[in-house]
């Protein structure tokens, strides 16, 4: 029996603010430090869809962002919606963009990061680097601006591995600022904040048959 105390996440008061809304679905943007679904203790039961069937009964989640990460996320309004949008998820017809800033200076203005990733068992949630029993995991990344210590990058994740972005940039030497999972002291001392943010997220609407494409700019 697990003699640990349940973990209980900080509940943020930052309001999810509405960025597209129409019969089939919401664009929104989820704060930082706000669970996408409920936790599995009861005092973890605040998340954005909790919030959001308030106002929208019918809300669902389609996806996922970590606790820790900010910005944009699609929610399905009726059940056909939800259908056709996790198909594109699965299909990885969905395109996604990412702002992070990094430790360190990057060298290469552009690249991909090609790394298999699996659970890590022994100290779950963290996820690992495993060619042996891992699942395919691809990033690209793009260099926006250098620091003299940090670097802001732009990700995009071909596929959708838990923890994806912050232990690929792990990888490749320059974890993400504020990251209390994959960054080294002096990484996760740099920011208050994991600075991981989703800026864009670009699929096909279901009710219209057009691309839609929602942004939602980084405030760091």
């Amino acid at each position: 029996m697990d003699s640990n105390p349940p973990y209980l996440v900080p509940h943020s008061r930052e309001e999810i603010r509405i960025l597209h809304e129409d019969d089939d679905l919401l664009l929104v943007r989820k704060p930082d430090l706000l669970l996408s679904i409920p936790g599995r203790h009861p005092l973890n039961k605040d998340c954005l869809v909790t919030r959001l069937q308030q106002r929208y009964p019918s809300a669902s989640i389609v996806h996922r962002l970590d606790l820790d990460t900010s910005g944009i996320m699609v929610i399905p309004l009726n059940k056909p919606t939800h259908a056709h949008v996790s198909r594109q998820f699965q299909q990885r017809r969905v395109e996604k963009s990412y702002h992070a800033i990094v430790y360190g200076v990057l060298e290469r203005d552009n690249g991909e990061i090609d790394l298999p990733i699996a659970t890590n068992w022994a100290d779950r949630p963290r996820q690992m680097i495993c060619h042996e029993r891992g699942r395919s995991a691809l990033t690209r990344f793009e260099v926006l601006e250098r620091g003299t210590d940090r670097t802001r990058v732009l990700l995009k994740p071909i596929t959708g591995r838990s923890h994806q972005l912050r232990i690929h940039m792990r990888e490749l030497g320059h974890p993400i600022l504020g990251c209390d999972m994959y960054a080294h002291p002096q990484a996760l001392a740099m920011a208050s904040r994991l600075m991981l943010h989703a800026t864009t997220l670009a699929f096909e609407h279901p009710g219209t048959g057009q691309r839609l494409v929602g942004e939602c700019p980084a405030d760091f």
